[in-house]
């Protein structure tokens, strides 16, 4: 069997941004690598969308945004979003980058075939696949395994599933500039649903019917929805582009529970996606530096994780929704509604010190999360 000293089992956002900051930090080209994947990543077949100051992935953002709106039934705010601006990413893109500075290092390898399984065996670990088997020294496991949290019930699974339409319109509707971040105006049938809106022109625009719960709708539903929106906006004619789905797992299980010696859990499967928004991008770029740093000086992935005080706010948020699934559109409205939405955006990005945590949790309602909190503390 060939010996690698990591392989990685998938290689998405998660295993390709770690690969990403290994070469960037020179550190590991003395390394073999095998990323492993049935998906040979030469399509768009996902956008990642993030609000930044710090010029991150500049040369493959698609589009800005320097505001967005944020609405419900009662009002529409307009947020400036200074000093962020809220960026788009082509996945086709993050991959062709990525794949490029993997061609430039001998020591990296991508087989397209599909992951049949993976084990730890004493001091090296054996991934198996339909065309043979490999030896590693590390695997980085990025496939995710939802029985894994469907089988328990501590800790709440809540879906952050959509359907999106890129349409191109004959009426001048969209401001270019300005996001709809979240439109909870549409009929919410006793849900945390909403619209979302990413323009690129006045006349083009994609447009996403997002819900925050538990179970699934048919595809008809979601399209009935964006076509009423589409209504509303006053567009009479349009012509869909493109039309992408997706379902992502919005969960504070513990997935770091998983790694052991030599097999750590990233991505999806272990946790990196923001719990309490389902936002991945970002959350990929910090823990993949983490990681990376971490490889500098330990082996032992066991100790690879770090539960802060945010894995406990995502946590009561969840289980709000998960018990009281219509209070979302309120929680959050009254974080948008008035105050500082820079402060709000830090505080997602999991940046803020104490005190700007509580200028944002004091503009939240009260009760619900007393009530989350007492469950959790109480036996």
């Amino acid at each position: 069997m060939q010996h690698y000293h990591y392989i990685f089992t998938g290689s998405g956002l998660s295993a390709l941004m770690t690969v990403y900051e290994m070469m960037l930090s020179g550190k590991f080209n003395d390394k073999t690598m095998l990323l492993i994947d049935e998906n040979p990543k030469k399509s768009n077949d996902r956008t990642w969308c993030f609000w930044d100051q710090n010029h991150l992935f500049e040369d493959i953002v698609s589009k800005k945004w320097p505001q967005a709106t944020f609405s419900n039934e009662k009002f529409t705010r307009v947020l400036e979003l200074t000093p962020y601006e809220y960026k788009k990413i082509d996945g086709l893109a993050f991959y062709e980058m990525v794949f490029k500075m993997i061609s430039e290092h001998k020591n990296i390898h991508f087989l397209n075939q599909k992951v049949v399984d993976f084990t730890e065996l004493g001091d090296h670990c054996v991934v198996k696949t339909a065309v043979g088997n490999f030896t590693c020294n590390k695997v980085f496991n990025s496939i995710y395994n939802p029985k894994e949290v469907t089988s328990q019930s501590k800790y709440p699974l809540i879906h952050q599933h959509f359907i999106g339409w890129f349409i191109k319109s004959k009426e001048a509707v969209f401001t270019p500039n300005c996001a709809t971040f979240m439109d909870f105006s549409v009929e919410l049938k006793n849900n945390t649903r909403f619209m979302y809106v990413l323009p690129t022109s006045t006349t083009e625009a994609l447009l996403e019917y997002t819900l925050f719960s538990k179970n699934l709708l048919s595809k008809e539903e979601y399209e009935a929805e964006i076509q009423n929106y589409i209504t509303r906006l006053g567009i009479t004619e349009y012509e869909i582009i493109e039309k992408e789905s997706g379902n992502i797992p919005m969960t504070s299980f513990p997935f770091w529970k998983n790694n052991s010696k030599n097999i750590v859990q990233i991505g999806s499967a272990g946790g990196w996606t923001k719990a309490s928004t389902g936002y991945t991008f970002k959350n990929a770029v910090k823990k993949s530096k983490a990681l990376v740093q971490f490889l500098k000086t330990e082996s032992d992935f066991v100790k690879f994780h770090k539960k802060d005080k945010f894995w406990f706010y995502d946590l009561l948020l969840l289980d709000i929704l998960n018990s009281k699934n219509h209070l979302g559109p309120t929680i959050f409205s009254s974080m948008f509604k008035a105050g500082s939405s820079e402060v709000v955006f830090k505080f997602l990005d999991e940046e803020t010190s104490l005190w700007e945590d509580l200028q944002v949790i004091w503009r939240c309602p009260k009760m619900p999360f007393i009530r989350a909190l007492l469950n959790r503390i109480l036996p």
